[in-house]
């Protein structure tokens, strides 16, 4: 068993969450108390009913979620919100959100460890928000054919538009929500990039601009860092974790 407070300010440290910026409204770290112990770690992309659910029925008591429950504008606590937060108090579980600082971040951020999974090595940054860069640029020697098998193997679902490079030397990454990055990429050097979601007008610009898009799933894509601070956050306290999946496929 471990303090409530000890493993928050644990996930604050290592996701760097006080350095970087969020959108409004997203109000990373502690969203909802518990009476103060930690017996069991989990982790969710989405803090939603369902993944609530997950975690009260596993025994969880301090559930990390990349998408917290509080946005702009904010919601009233009735209907939904009620029902889910209910869950979550019934359960006597906390909830932890962690966004765009568990996107960035070099270690274990979505796209340092999509890089790894890719086995790419990351050179730079581009995208800033707020004086941080969210986004994650690789060195690569892979064909298209070679790029697009791999990302295969890591998600259940690829759509590839392919009008760039054969074989091109940077591929930028952004996991999750991909199309604040299109304006970027040439002006970054790249022409290659991989992505959760983009809205239909990215397969014109791919067209006209001649680049390279994959996307891979916003869920999917942003899997992996909650589970490696969840991961961290139990072997430092020495507790059991698990990841729930819910099986969005979007």
């Amino acid at each position: 068993m471990a303090k409530l407070d000890d493993v928050v300010s644990f996930c604050t440290a290592r996701s760097r969450l006080e350095e970087i910026c969020d959108f409004p409204g997203a109000v990373n770290g502690l969203q909802v108390a518990n009476p103060g112990r930690v017996t069991k770690i989990g982790a969710a992309v989405d803090g939603g009913l369902v993944p609530f659910q997950m975690a009260v029925a596993a025994k969880v008591d301090f559930l990390i979620v990349h998408h917290g429950i509080f946005w702009t504008p904010p919601q009233p606590v009735t209907g939904p919100v009620h029902e889910k937060l209910s869950v979550l108090m019934r359960g006597k579980c906390a909830l932890y959100s962690c966004h765009l600082p568990l996107d960035a971040h070099p270690e274990i951020g979505n796209n340092a460890l999509l890089a790894r999974a890719l086995a790419l090595k990351p050179v730079r940054t581009f995208l800033p928000y707020e004086a941080t860069d969210i986004g994650t640029i690789v060195a690569s020697r892979l064909s298209r054919a070679v790029l697009r098998k791999r990302l295969g193997a890591l998600f259940p679902q690829v759509t590839a538009m392919e009008f760039g490079s054969e074989k091109p030397g940077e591929i930028a990454l952004l996991t999750g929500s991909g199309m604040s990055a299109i304006p970027h990429l040439r002006a970054a050097g790249v022409d290659t990039f991989v992505t959760g979601e983009l809205k239909q007008a990215a397969f014109n610009t791919a067209q006209e601009e001649r680049l390279n898009l994959y996307c891979c799933g916003h869920y999917a894509t942003e899997t992996f860092g909650v589970k490696a601070l969840a991961a961290e956050a139990a072997a430092a306290f020495g507790l059991p974790w698990v990841f729930l999946e819910t099986g969005c496929p979007l």
